[in-house]
């Protein structure tokens, strides 16, 4: 990204220093095709996950969308005529749980790789699905930039019109810096896959499982024992409210959240958690802790700790 902050050039522009950007942002797109398992032509360039879902607004016939599939595409859902479009995730980023894929279903699929790519093997070539949208930060990239993956030969309404960028699939003059980054991210993240770094995440999240559990018992793990993300983990301590968790978390110097964190700071009630079953109780307890590749042992004990010692206290003005 710092590279790129010296190339001025619209990468539209056919004079050298545009040339220069356009060369910037292709050598990126191969990037980002070559983690999600796709051609480059596939790969159109966004402001995010979220911009990349409303190419579900501009299909035809009903959108059907997995109930505990993201906001961003729960909002997208529409009744309709015809066998219309599907859209689910591929990993929750609540629970961490990993969803099985589709089979035998008519129309279109769109998934969400959001939380899995680079975490998880995943080929968008064999997965079945026609479109796909991801964001770069997710892979420890820039916020602000993201790519609607669609499937080669299928044709759709731009997401943005104007002057036909991306192949005429989004217009506007392209984030060139955040793109760099978005394919320096995706590059590192298959590395870190292939070197088995998030074997390691899943160890230290079975590590502060393991310690949280042998002090509340009654503490519910959502999705234990089931195919999960290795570095999420998502659990509730029934009558100790999720908000309450976060902010004495806050305070002991943990950044955890309750429910997703692109809810604009709101603190509510997880709708995906209720979807999946649970009852108010649960849900408004629960609480989604993330670890990554730079995360340490003693920094996950030092959180068990810290939780331990805040759930005694909340067990005593309980009492």
């Amino acid at each position: 990204m710092l590279a790129a902050l010296d190339v001025a050039g619209n990468p539209s522009s056919v004079h050298a220093e545009g040339r220069a950007a356009r060369a910037l942002v292709e050598a990126a797109r191969a990037e980002v095709a070559a983690a999600v398992g796709c051609t480059p032509v596939e790969v159109v360039f966004t402001s995010g996950a979220t911009e990349a879902a409303s190419v579900l607004a501009r299909l035809p016939g009903r959108v059907e969308v997995e109930p505990t599939a993201h906001d961003a595409l729960w909002a997208q859902r529409r009744e309709g005529e015809g066998a219309g479009s599907y859209a689910m995730g591929l990993a929750n980023g609540e629970t961490g749980l990993i969803a099985a894929l589709p089979e035998g279903r008519a129309g279109l699929l769109l998934l969400d790789l959001t939380q899995a790519l680079g975490r998880v093997p995943f080929s968008f070539a064999w997965s079945g699905a026609d479109l796909a949208v991801l964001s770069a930060h997710k892979l420890g990239g820039p916020k602000g930039v993201g790519a609607l993956i669609v499937r080669d030969g299928l044709d759709i309404a731009s997401l943005l019109p104007g002057g036909g960028q991306e192949s005429g699939r989004r217009s506007g003059t392209e984030n060139v810096i955040g793109i760099a980054g978005f394919g320096a991210a995706a590059t590192a993240a298959l590395r870190d896959q292939a070197d088995g770094v998030w074997a390691r995440v899943a160890e230290l999240r079975n590590i502060l499982e393991t310690g949280v559990e042998a002090a509340s018992p009654e503490t519910i793990f959502v999705g234990k024992g089931g195919l999960r993300l290795p570095n999420t983990t998502c659990f509730a301590t029934p009558e100790w409210k999720g908000e309450t968790q976060v902010m004495a978390m806050d305070l002991a110097g943990f950044a955890i959240s309750a429910g997703s964190a692109c809810s604009s700071g709101k603190v509510r009630e997880s709708r995906v958690l209720r979807a999946m079953g649970f009852g108010a109780d649960v849900a408004g307890s629960a609480v989604r802790v993330s670890l990554g590749p730079q995360t340490r042992e003693d920094e996950v004990l030092r959180f068990v700790q810290a939780w331990v010692e805040r759930r005694a206290r909340q067990r005593a003005r309980a009492a």
